[in-house]
């Protein structure tokens, strides 16, 4: 079947750079998210830059268990051979004080960031297991070591992206698969307008300064996942050169 990466959160920002940075590697590739036009669009860009590699989408809500469920049911030829999962779908809602949140905001994201990320591995990773070859690459954040004001429940699900990756990697011990925690600081993506759902103060978030790109984090995601099979990138934590720490950022006035 060749070669073949899942990536989920493909619509966008870095799960769409990560699917043309692996296809250029020659990797199939299996996207997902919820947006079905976007990954329409990104299937027909797949293929006029890379003719030569397969390409297949599906358009399901990772933090639905059932939905998971029946995408591994209708693509499970596909997930019995895949050589790569990019678990690259998340998302932070409001900043508000914890005193102060939506708790509808809490739900999305644990749902999403913490229990579609498990969700997405159990299902890929049995396969793993049985052919001893893989590689698991989970989009964790800065924000999964280091805390900051109106973002402590964000944080807690991106230090258990940590946690998670950790222990899969412990599990795994023994055998031929590889886990990486991509660990980014400030990248200008969709994050900052799903965050606000305000144009304007998403914009101001990267104003003054030169945040990361997609491309930046989808080339490292690249470069990780093409190292040896006895190479395994653990842990990178990536900051744009404006950004020394959370919430030290230089700015031009």
């Amino acid at each position: 079947m060749g070669k073949w990466a899942l990536i989920t959160g493909a619509t966008s920002g870095i799960g769409w750079a990560t699917a043309l940075a692996l296809a250029g590697q020659g990797y199939s590739i299996l996207a997902t998210g919820r947006r079905l036009e976007k990954l329409q669009e990104l299937e027909k860009t797949l293929k006029a830059q890379f003719p030569s590699v397969g390409v297949k989408t599906a358009a399901f809500d990772i933090s639905d268990r059932f939905e998971v469920s029946e995408f591994l049911k209708s693509f499970s030829s596909e997930i019995a051979h895949m050589d790569v999962l990019v678990n690259n779908a998340g998302l932070a809602k409001g900043v508000d004080k914890m005193q102060e949140s939506s708790l509808d905001d809490w739900e999305t994201m644990i749902d999403t960031n913490i229990k579609g990320l498990l969700f997405m591995t159990r299902g890929v990773v049995e396969h793993m297991v049985l052919r001893n070859s893989g590689h698991i690459v989970n989009l964790g954040s800065v924000a999964g070591r280091w805390t900051y004001p109106g973002g402590g429940v964000y944080c807690a699900t991106k230090f258990a992206v940590r946690a998670l990756s950790e222990g899969l990697r412990m599990d795994l011990l023994g055998s031929k698969i590889r886990v990486t925690n991509i660990e980014p600081g400030m990248v200008h993506t969709e994050f900052s307008l799903v965050r606000f759902e305000d144009s304007a103060k998403a914009d101001k978030v990267y104003e003054g300064m030169t945040p990361l790109t997609a491309q930046d984090i989808a080339e490292t995601i690249a470069w990780c996942v093409a190292r040896p099979a006895h190479v395994n990138i653990q842990e990178l934590v990536i900051y744009p050169t404006d950004q020394a720490h959370v919430g030290q950022v230089a700015r031009k006035s």
